[in-house]
């Protein structure tokens, strides 16, 4: 059961952030500084939440990426990954198309979402349960 909710959880916020880089690409500039009011806040707060989770311990170690066994040194890859997007990515941005970008994020077939569903899956573009795929008790 956890499988599944770990899946609509990630479903829902892939689709939430299709749609806003859909707006992005396609709103006008009124709708545009809408979606910036409500949804930069909102954002920034996600990222700052997930970095406090990373901050390094008194030992210089990322308490969230660190095991008992393995010691992840600060920076970790979600500090190294927050500087690449908002703090270098703002001083040389990359001209990428679209599918470039989601090929980017979805390279890891574990993490990556299912792909469109098909007429069977009636669930959305982000389908939460390839009955393909489907496990049997």
């Amino acid at each position: 059961m956890d499988q599944v909710l770990g899946q609509v959880l990630r479903n829902a916020v892939w689709e939430r952030l299709d749609m806003l880089t859909d707006l992005a690409n396609r709103a006008d500039a009124q709708s545009l500084v809408s979606v910036a009011r409500s949804e930069l806040p909102r954002l920034t707060e996600a990222w700052r939440a997930m970095l406090k989770m990373h901050e390094p311990d008194e030992r210089g170690d990322c308490p969230t990426c660190s095991t008992r066994w393995h010691r992840c040194k600060a920076p970790c890859s979600v500090w190294q990954v927050a500087h690449e997007h908002l703090v270098a990515g703002g001083l040389a941005p990359q001209q990428q198309s679209a599918d470039n970008r989601l090929q980017g994020r979805r390279k890891n077939p574990v993490t990556a979402h299912p792909a469109p569903p098909t007429s069977a899956e009636t669930t959305g573009r982000h389908a939460l349960v390839n009955p393909r795929r489907a496990v049997t008790a």
